[in-house]
């Protein structure tokens, strides 16, 4: 798909969506277009891109979830369970968890799933606290890897969790969790069933044992 384009050569060439040429424009005619294109290049940049694209998560769209992995069966298990509560609340038709490595399904083997079912479009989304390495570098290249053997759909891989304010309130949603625990006021959570990890240590228990 090639976008509008403006040329600065004295004969500027439009191309529509599609590709096709539509006409030419004289430079002079065009100039106050220039003018306001160089005012905002970072915005004007990409409106025509926008403007070829869908916004907004439709049925032609499949989502991966994508983690670390892990060699914990437990860990990789519970992606699987954030998922199905992910495409429960959302609504949206193709889900798929993945893990970048360590364990399966694969991003390579998720973006087949989604294509299967008729994605033409895949929304890889890094389930990472913040922009690291793996986000830079090692989804990116795993999601173009797998990208190559579905030549006619596009995907886009989004931003990690960062800085988002509803996270506040999940920390403290556990914070509170975990020490209404620790007073006995409440059972585990789904994170720690089972572990026994949820409890206080320290020196100051020790002595009150002597």
């Amino acid at each position: 798909m090639s976008i509008e384009s403006l040329s600065l050569s004295p004969q500027i060439t439009i191309k529509s969506c599609s590709g096709s040429e539509t006409g030419t424009r004289n430079p002079t005619r065009a100039q106050p277009i220039l003018l306001n294109l160089q005012r905002v290049p970072s915005r004007s940049r990409y409106m025509s891109t926008r403007s070829c694209l869908r916004s907004g998560v439709g049925d032609k769209d499949g989502v991966i979830i994508v983690d670390h992995g892990s060699r914990r069966r437990e860990s990789n298990l519970m992606l699987n369970e954030f998922v199905a509560m992910f495409r429960d609340k959302t609504g949206y038709p193709i889900v798929e968890p993945a893990h970048m490595e360590l364990a399966e399904p694969s991003i390579k083997d998720a973006f087949s799933l989604c294509v299967q079912q008729g994605a033409s479009r895949v929304i890889v989304s890094p389930f990472f606290l913040f922009p690291g390495r793996h986000w830079h570098q090692d989804i990116p290249s795993l999601t173009a890897e797998a990208a190559k053997e579905h030549p006619d759909v596009t995907y886009i891989v989004t931003a990690p969790l960062g800085l988002h304010e509803l996270l506040v309130d999940v920390v403290n949603d556990r914070i509170e969790h975990c020490l209404a625990h620790v007073a006995g006021d409440a059972d585990e959570c789904i994170v720690c069933a089972g572990t026994n990890k949820c409890r206080l240590y320290g020196n100051a228990l020790d002595k009150k044992t002597e």
